[in-house]
């Protein structure tokens, strides 16, 4: 063989070689079918934890997916990485007492037990941030709205930051501006934030995050408004809690209709409706409950795929709370 094709044969296969290792699937990649070998019956475990709490209380659900929600959009390098639910040490400050967490977010003890449980089953296998993604999902579902496919394979950090917990997670007094800017920078359409906000159909809010709505502002429907200042004083009782729309533990499209009526308990809410770009999104969820649904479960999955820990980094934490 010529000298000539012994060196092509060897830069045809040294350039075949870096193709396969550039480019074949990374093992870092999330799986539905992660836990398949490792710990198959994960999804079973979580999902009787979730129904059981969300049947002991339904506010659960809301709870769960919330949790979710806030572990996802504080960090946009890492994203769903279980960093909301780390306990502050003598050493290290989390997330936990941002302002959009501090006596809000909850949950953490059906968490606890769904690791507990996981722990004797498969120890050292599923994640907490994986925990999160199933947990949300099943809320979800266990309050008749609708499901979509889970991956997994998502590790859990060994930090968490305050700073972005407190400026990346918008609140209740949110503007639609601020709303939109706050879902674009981690990658939404604003119809993916109109459909993501849907997830208000479900749960309650305290009266400290809409007394200044109720009492300032004047897209508010008066009847409505009524029946919310005996609960929500202009002073005082501040945990007292009002449902997000009229039927708060089923998942269905109420909240974009009660929008139509002016009955958003969070300004931020109200905001989707009050003659913006949002109105017309929140007129087709309040005719289209399938619409909803669909547009839901699709930005939910979008959500919960938000450049995830994968492969060697971070760890499985054996305690939710605190790193290994």
């Amino acid at each position: 063989m010529a000298l000539s094709t012994l060196s092509s044969l060897f830069k045809l296969s040294t350039f075949t070689l870096c193709f396969l290792v550039l480019f074949r699937p990374s093992s870092g990649q999330l799986s539905a079918n992660f836990y398949t070998t490792t710990c198959p019956n994960f999804r079973s475990i979580i999902r009787s934890a979730v129904n059981s709490a969300v049947s002991n209380e339904a506010r659960m659900g809301a709870s769960l997916l919330r949790l979710h929600f806030h572990d996802c959009f504080v960090n946009a390098s890492f994203g769903c990485d279980a960093s909301v639910l780390l306990d502050d040490t003598a050493n290290f400050t989390g997330e936990k007492t941002a302002r959009p967490n501090s006596n809000s977010i909850r949950g953490f003890n059906v968490i606890d037990t769904i690791k507990t449980q996981l722990e004797s089953q498969c120890p050292g296998v599923v994640s907490c941030a994986d925990i999160l993604s199933a947990a949300a999902s099943d809320s979800v579902v266990a309050l008749g709205g609708p499901s979509w496919n889970v991956l997994f394979g998502r590790r859990d950090s060994t930090t968490a930051s305050l700073s972005a917990a407190n400026s990346n997670l918008p609140s209740g007094a949110s503007s639609l501006s601020t709303l939109i800017s706050s879902f674009s920078n981690q990658g939404f359409t604003t119809n993916e934030m109109i459909a993501l906000s849907g997830a208000h159909t479900i749960g309650q809010a305290r009266c400290t995050t809409f007394r200044n709505r109720l009492y300032n502002d004047n897209n508010i429907n008066a009847s409505f408004a009524a029946t919310l200042t005996p609960n929500c004083p202009s002073s005082g009782g501040d945990n007292n809690l009002s449902p997000l729309d009229s039927s708060p533990t089923t998942f269905n499209n109420r909240y974009y209709r009660d929008l139509i009526n002016q009955r958003g308990l969070l300004h931020s809410d109200q905001e989707l409706f009050n003659g913006g770009s949002a109105d017309a999104q929140v007129r087709t969820y309040s005719t289209n409950p399938a619409t909803f649904s669909r547009d839901f479960a699709s930005a939910m999955l979008k959500m919960s795929n938000l450049n995830p820990l994968t492969g060697s980094s971070g760890q499985v934490r054996t305690n939710c709370r605190r790193t290994n």
